[in-house]
């Protein structure tokens, strides 16, 4: 202090005065600070929740709270885009009896109603997972048959064989290809291919190009 020629109280009032005199940084509104944050949550197509919305809030000179930005983003339905998950469609590892591979990665088929193949989709709704078989006839690229539940169940893919029966009314010998997934191999689908004269195929385990999706043109 001596050095300053100051007395001790005349200083310490003097960084008193300072500090009332610097310009104090405004709390960011409740209404701000949701544009911002519904801002950035388009910018990164809705991948961030509020962990990662808070560290970009400060990277971008926004000066808020965590715990703020969490109650924000969730009184306002603001949240992360999740990853849609992978759901198994095939289940191989049972003990049925699984027919021999008929096609042999010949997928040209001379006429309609020679070779069918069959197989498992899902498609997300906002009541859950439905589940899709579809029977296509490899001539035309055309959908058949199909049927659509909430289940996996063998009944799936019956139910697609049978529209398929119906609507074709093929001549005995239909090589029907699939997967070796329980629903296919199991007595249900097999019972009602022997119904119908068809004759099962079924591609090896685990090898996809036995496999290959045809792309469905329609529905015929």
């Amino acid at each position: 202090m001596r050095v300053l020629e100051v007395s001790p109280s005349g200083f310490h009032q003097r960084r008193q005065r300072a500090a009332k005199d610097k310009p104090q940084r405004s709390r960011v509104s409740d209404d701000s600070l949701l544009a911002h944050i519904k801002a950035i949550h388009a910018e990164v197509k809705g991948e961030y929740g509020w962990p990662r919305m808070w560290k970009e809030l400060v990277a971008r000179g926004v000066r808020v709270g965590k715990e703020r930005v969490r109650k924000l983003m969730v009184q306002h339905g603001v949240r992360a885009r999740h990853k849609r998950k992978y759901i198994a469609t095939t289940n191989s590892k049972h003990g049925l009896p699984v027919a021999p591979n008929l096609l042999e990665r010949n997928f040209t088929a001379t006429a309609p109603n020679r070779v069918w193949t069959s197989d498992i989709t899902y498609v997300a709704t906002a009541e859950g997972w439905l589940y899709l078989a579809v029977i296509i006839d490899l001539f035309s690229r055309q959908v058949v048959g199909w049927s659509m539940q909430p289940h996996m169940k063998a009944e799936l893919v019956t139910d697609a064989l049978r529209m398929a029966w119906f609507r074709r009314r093929p001549d005995a010998g239909v090589i029907v290809h699939s997967d070796r997934g329980s629903q296919y191999c199991g007595g249900l689908f097999q019972d009602t291919l022997k119904a119908y004269s068809m004759r099962s195929s079924m591609s090896r385990r685990g090898d996809c190009w036995d496999m290959r999706p045809p792309k469905a043109c329609g529905v015929r």
